[in-house]
């Protein structure tokens, strides 16, 4: 048996961050049995508005980041919480394609939201919580940024991929 201090940093991040989607997916499946597909978006969309804010102020307060004025800071800010808040499981890129742009794209139909979601037989009324998490990131720190395509429902499910770009106003 392994005891805790012989897991390395990525097998532990992967563990918790495995058992924090888990209970996110369970936690949307009973809301979803309970009040069905549009107020369980809602109820998802509005954890999710009250966790950035507190989740950034968490992630700067751990790794000493004062302030976001400069895509440079938002960059550090963006891999840092990266680092810590996924998995390898997530099956998704990022890159930074040129100044003050974000691009992200998803492995075809290996998105972890989008296998759970349309295992629960609701991807085609599912509202992506996966990038509004992201972008409520960004809201809540006052930074201002256009996305294309705009995200609403599960762009893999309506346009057979999840890929875009966030462009920053900085």
């Amino acid at each position: 048996m392994k005891s805790l201090d012989k897991l390395d940093k990525q097998e532990l991040r992967e563990l918790l961050n495995k058992c924090w989607m888990t209970h996110d997916g369970m936690w949307f499946w009973h809301c979803l049995q309970e009040f069905g597909i549009e107020k369980t978006n809602k109820m998802n969309k509005a954890a999710i508005r009250s966790l950035a804010p507190i989740e950034m102020k968490r992630i700067k307060k751990a790794l000493g980041i004062e302030g976001v004025q400069t895509f440079q800071q938002l960059k550090e800010l963006i891999e840092a919480a990266v680092e810590i808040v996924t998995g390898d499981f997530m099956n998704f890129t990022y890159s930074y394609p040129s100044e003050n742009v974000l691009h992200w794209e998803f492995e075809k139909e290996q998105c972890w939201a989008y296998v759970g979601i349309k295992n629960m037989g609701v991807i085609d009324r599912y509202q992506c919580g996966v990038l509004y998490r992201i972008e409520c990131w960004f809201d809540s720190q006052g930074i201002e940024y256009s996305v294309t395509p705009e995200v609403g429902g599960c762009l893999m499910h309506t346009r057979g991929n999840c890929s875009g770009d966030f462009k920053f106003n900085f």
